[in-house]
């Protein structure tokens, strides 16, 4: 089998495709998997990390607010066209799969005008713009969220969820011996409270702000704290935590182990993006989500809604947070009858197997 999975942008992105890789590689030992990215972005640096060749492609996406960057918007475009069907000719594909991002639009674009089956995932409750434009040509649409016939044709959807990553959907079976590596790889203490702080592959400001600015807040409660921020914010979050000089208070720009940081967490605090979401249901633990506000149709605050009206969450407004997320955060850390509540209602949500539902619609697809 050989197959070429196309997009990225973001860790929600490139995770599931990512996860899709391994799914197919553990049914199929011999699977030929080729990525295609855009040239500059993160699956650039992370598919190789994962063990995949990537190869990438000179798409970028359409500045909505920025109209003055567009000029070469056309040119990338059409350089990017003909890069793609010169893959797909190479390379020869079974099946071509997009998850979300520039670089999928041009190469699913390609397979479909050769008649080559398709698949494309959508993390979102709302569809991306590559997908939604994708969607009448392609095979399969398997999506996470209900009601997604609003977007795409409703003979094409099949609710698969959103896949992880493989070590974050075994991490309840093997908790105990994670959760004591963590405590030594993150040098932290078990009997203090832990938060652990994520923006996102790429960081979150407000989030961070509203961190940055309360850190005595978590020194003065004794609350260690595991902090995610991204690589624009990290050497001024770094730089502020050596003034603290707190043992409390662990900084990094991108936590790798990411498995270990959820077995240690209490409580999580995290953007509300489709495959964070999804992530956070598998954990179980309490979280407060800031939806990013940057996102089309504000779907963030949909998928976020999704948890709260569950009493699996606590939302706070992005432009709120800077003067309430520390509030929050101390109403849930002193209530655990709160934190068990929502722990509970939270994991009623998780789907644990969504790489092995996608590898399933690609069998039927090809017919294995």
């Amino acid at each position: 089998m050989k197959v070429i999975i196309s997009g990225g942008g973001t860790g929600g992105h490139i995770f599931p495709a990512i996860s899709i890789a391994n799914a197919l590689k553990n049914k199929y030992v011999d699977a030929e998997i080729l990525f295609v990215g855009a040239k500059g972005k993160m699956e650039m640096q992370k598919v190789p990390q994962a063990g995949y060749e990537i190869v990438g492609l000179p798409v970028a996406g359409f500045q909505r607010k920025k109209l003055w960057k567009n000029f070469s918007f056309p040119f990338k475009l059409l350089s990017s066209m003909m890069r793609a069907k010169k893959i797909i000719k190479n390379f020869a594909p079974d099946i071509v799969i997009g998850v979300g991002g520039y670089a999928s639009g041009p190469i699913l674009r390609s397979a479909v005008s050769q008649k080559i089956p398709t698949l494309i995932q959508e993390q979102n409750s709302y569809p991306g713009v590559t997908n939604k434009i994708l969607a009448d040509g392609v095979n399969r649409i398997c999506v996470a969220y209900e009601n997604m016939e609003r977007w795409f044709p409703a003979n094409k959807i099949v609710f698969t969820g959103n896949p992880i990553r493989q070590n974050i959907s075994l991490l309840q079976n093997n908790i105990v011996e994670i959760k004591n590596k963590a405590l030594s790889t993150f040098n932290l203490v078990p009997h203090k409270p832990i938060v652990l702080v994520v923006g996102g592959s790429l960081g979150a400001l407000t989030i961070n702000e509203s961190i940055i600015n309360n850190l005595d807040y978590f020194v003065k409660n004794n609350i260690q704290l595991i902090w995610q921020t991204g690589k624009w914010f990290f050497e001024k979050a770094q730089e502020r935590v050596s003034q603290i000089n707190s043992e409390n208070i662990k900084v990094y720009e991108f936590i790798y182990e990411m498995e270990q940081a959820y077995s240690l967490a209490n409580v999580i605090i995290s953007r509300a993006g489709a495959i964070a979401i999804s992530e956070l249901c598998i954990v179980g633990k309490p979280c407060i989500l800031v939806p990013s506000p940057n996102v089309s149709e504000d779907h963030q605050t949909k998928n976020a809604n999704a948890l709260v009206s569950k009493s699996a969450a606590i939302m706070v407004k992005d432009i709120e947070s800077r003067e309430k997320l520390i509030g929050e955060l101390d109403r849930l850390i002193n209530n655990e009858a709160l934190q068990q509540e929502m722990s509970e209602n939270i994991t009623k949500l998780g789907i644990r197997d969504a790489d092995k539902r996608i590898v399933e619609q690609i069998e039927l697809i090809l017919g294995k």
